[in-house]
């Protein structure tokens, strides 16, 4: 089968819409157009009860005990401000203290800076060169006035997954809320509210082949039961965490999203996660100082991230945009040019941190689709590094650091 140009690798920035998604959803546009809040007719009813199905699809996915801990909104970012502006509001009185990571994604980490402002304290937990978070390190920044631990699943740009459930373990002893970003790991690897003792949960729909514009928010109703103050207000939908009249046909796709990585997740991610190691194995048998970032095997099947030193990120981007789509860093950052923080944050220099490459795949990655993109890598890097003197000279053996250029 002859390949389509471009080759899409950007599967953790978005998803396309499965089409047996979109089948469900169409109806709820047309003939199926009802309010679900209208309760004095049929068109509510119907509306009503296909939104009260997706519930019990995504609490099925994520192994919530009760439907009604899920709260529909707007996408991930929303979910992820209600849960951590939320309880911060809500448990003021108890504390003011939270803790986190330094490798949350963006909008994590931007309300907690908001959140200092308003008079809140942070500690942002360090991880290893891997990507992982000690959890003794948790335990040890936790003050007698901490109120939550929000710590992400997985991380959207290098796909390392933490310890959820020694976290959620850790933060039951502590009687502290616990979140977790999930946007990158539900209907990837095997995610249990209960199970891991999460709190609160945060994910969306248009990573896992559904709609953007809707997200999900778990919010657990026992032992404990959670209360969030909301950001929203007018009308008290969503058990008046989240008012506001409900994308129907979304919410519908995301029900049916969820149902369809629950039955293909295990043949899926073992599917992809050989693409995967495939595509890695051949860029780094043939590229010499290529570093993969993050965990080896503590990662999401279909997250590569590979830094090549003395070659720009953007530059390799540059020379495979016109025949595939790929990523320097996460699409919460791309509008910068910083380099990578997480990248960073695992302990690389910032020429390294400017030089990395996300490939994520997807479902309907094909394996000629991943040979390509393989190989036309390995072309543009060495091919940029050829015009690079500091590449030559770290060749012969200079050490770079040593240089000092003269300004003109």
């Amino acid at each position: 089968m002859a390949l389509k140009f471009p080759i899409f690798m950007d599967a953790q920035s978005t998803t396309p819409v499965d089409p047996r998604v979109l089948d469900v959803m169409l109806p709820y546009f047309t003939e199926r157009f009802g309010h679900p809040a209208s309760r004095n007719h049929s068109f509510g009813w119907e509306a009503e009860n296909a939104v009260d199905r997706a519930r019990e699809q995504i609490a099925s996915l994520i192994g919530a005990r009760d439907p009604k801990e899920i709260i529909f909104t707007s996408g991930g970012t929303e979910s992820i401000n209600l849960a951590l502006k939320g309880v911060a509001e809500m448990y003021r009185e108890k504390g003011n203290h939270i803790v986190t990571t330094a490798i949350e994604q963006r909008a994590g980490l931007d309300v907690c800076k908001r959140l200092e402002r308003q008079g809140f304290e942070v500690a942002y937990v360090p991880v290893g060169a891997d990507g992982l978070i000690d959890v003794d390190l948790i335990r040890r920044a936790i003050t007698d006035k901490t109120i939550l631990i929000s710590v992400m699943f997985a991380n959207n740009e290098i796909g390392t997954i933490q310890d959820i459930s020694s976290v959620g373990k850790l933060a039951k002893e502590k009687g502290i809320l616990f979140h977790t970003d999930a946007t990158q790991a539900v209907g990837k690897v095997p995610v249990n509210v209960e199970a891991m003792g999460v709190d609160l949960l945060s994910c969306t729909a248009h990573l896992i082949y559904g709609s953007k514009g809707v997200g999900a928010l778990y919010v657990r109703r026992k032992g404990p039961r959670v209360r969030l103050a909301p950001m929203i207000d007018g009308g008290g939908h969503e058990r008046g965490m989240r008012s506001g009249t409900l994308p129907v046909p979304l919410i519908v796709g995301f029900g049916r999203a969820s149902e369809i990585c629950r039955e293909v997740m295990p043949e899926e991610s073992a599917r992809l996660a050989k693409m995967r190691d495939r595509l890695q194995d051949a860029i780094l048998s043939s590229v010499d100082e290529a570093y993969l970032n993050g965990h080896p095997e503590r990662r999401l099947p279909h997250n590569l991230n590979i830094s090549f030193a003395y070659v720009e990120g953007e530059s390799v981007l540059m020379g495979l945009n016109k025949e595939s789509a790929l990523a320097s860093g996460s699409a919460c950052t791309s509008a910068t040019l910083e380099p990578s923080y997480v990248i960073a944050a695992l302990g690389a220099s910032t020429e390294l941190a400017h030089s990395s490459i996300r490939f994520s795949l997807h479902r309907f990655t094909t394996g000629e689709e991943v040979e390509y993109v393989g190989r036309r890598t390995i072309e543009v890097v060495q091919r940029l590094r050829e015009m690079s003197p500091l590449y030559e000279l770290a060749k012969e053996g200079v050490d770079i650091k040593s240089i000092h250029w003269k300004a003109e």
